[in-house]
């Protein structure tokens, strides 16, 4: 087997695994409503589904993290596709990506923007203002 098929066979468990951990923080928020709503109806102090709420949200970031990974391994196996004229277009996805990513303040703009977007505020957000998170926020 050729070192180009090697890294397309390469590339291809890359992108399955950055769509898994994608999943992965799906499955987080859904058990993140999952414990709050048990946290609620059990009654227990709001103090503390808050906390499960920050735990979960800390654990995605994690899982953001090795998907950074992920992507960082994507972009050096498609420059080196890109390299032997072995790569299909399919195969540019994170190398086109990355040629228009922001640099510096307006990349820190941008991560803030999509911490706020519904698909990833939800329903972290909404999950601590419903619990006053605010008014707990200013008893520290």
């Amino acid at each position: 087997m050729d070192s180009s098929t090697l890294l397309g066979k390469e590339w291809q468990t890359l992108q399955d695994n950055h769509e898994e951990h994608e999943r992965n923080a799906l499955f987080i928020k859904l058990a993140c409503l999952s414990l709050c709503a048990a946290g609620l109806a059990t009654g227990l102090p709001l103090f503390w589904i808050s906390f499960t709420v920050l735990i979960c949200w800390i654990q995605e970031g994690i899982f953001k993290t090795y998907q950074s990974r992920l992507a960082d391994r994507l972009l050096a196996v498609e420059r080196l596709l890109i390299q032997a004229n072995a790569a299909p277009p399919a195969m540019h996805l994170h190398t086109d990506w990355l040629a228009s990513r922001p640099g510096g303040s307006a990349l820190l703009g941008g991560y803030l923007i999509s911490a706020i977007r519904p698909t990833v505020a939800f329903p972290y957000l909404p999950i601590l203002l419903m619990l006053g998170f605010g008014r707990w926020l200013s008893w520290l």
